[in-house]
């Protein structure tokens, strides 16, 4: 079985709930199954770690998670045009996976949650691509045969999923659209393993 890795960071719940559709989506293609991971908090007094496991919701991400993974969807709310600290950090402890090339030739995709409607949504998927690529990943996105893509008055964009989180929990059409995009992740994940 491939394994998809559904890599997310949320505060408030709209991101999560996002990674839990692309779960869905990944988990309707035979072969294929979902793995989720967070990562924590980062603290803002360094020696106060966060616990080593979450209160509640998936596990934190290992290097290895990563490193076993056959495909990539990386998830975070919007933080002024740009991903969240607490993803941003995790990836840039990526270096000695990028130093062994293996996340490189592998598929990806990304999402995010703003709390405004033009809060940044296109520039942080844009801005969270950027190491995916450095990695050598393949973007994988949401073409316009999505046909709630062109009609959607909410969040959905052809660069990721996404959730305009100031409407309130997340609507029908994004989730389907991120379940859309967890269900091409993982097509794509399974032609590239041939």
């Amino acid at each position: 079985m491939l394994e998809v890795l559904i890599l997310y960071y949320s505060v408030h719940g709209g991101t999560r709930a996002l990674a839990d559709s692309l779960a869905q989506g990944v988990a309707e293609v035979p072969g294929v199954l979902p793995r989720v991971r967070t990562v924590p908090r980062v603290a803002t007094v360094v020696d106060q770690p966060q616990p080593a496991v979450p209160a509640d919701g998936p596990p934190y991400v290992e290097l290895d998670d990563l490193n076993q993974c056959a495909a990539l969807a990386l998830g975070s709310p919007t933080r002024f045009g740009n991903m969240a600290a607490p993803l941003k950090h995790f990836i840039d402890q990526t270096s000695p996976l990028w130093l062994a090339g293996a996340l490189a030739g592998k598929p990806a995709a990304v999402f995010t949650s703003t709390s405004t409607l033009h809060g940044g949504q296109e520039s942080t998927l844009l801005s969270m691509m950027l190491p995916l690529l450095h990695h050598g990943m393949f973007i994988v996105g949401l073409p316009f045969t999505e046909a709630e893509l062109t009609t959607t008055g909410a969040g959905g964009t052809p660069y990721g999923a996404s959730h305009h989180a100031g409407a309130g929990a997340p609507q029908a059409v994004e989730l389907r659209l991120a379940r859309a995009l967890g269900r091409r992740l993982a097509g794509a994940a399974q032609r590239l393993q041939g």
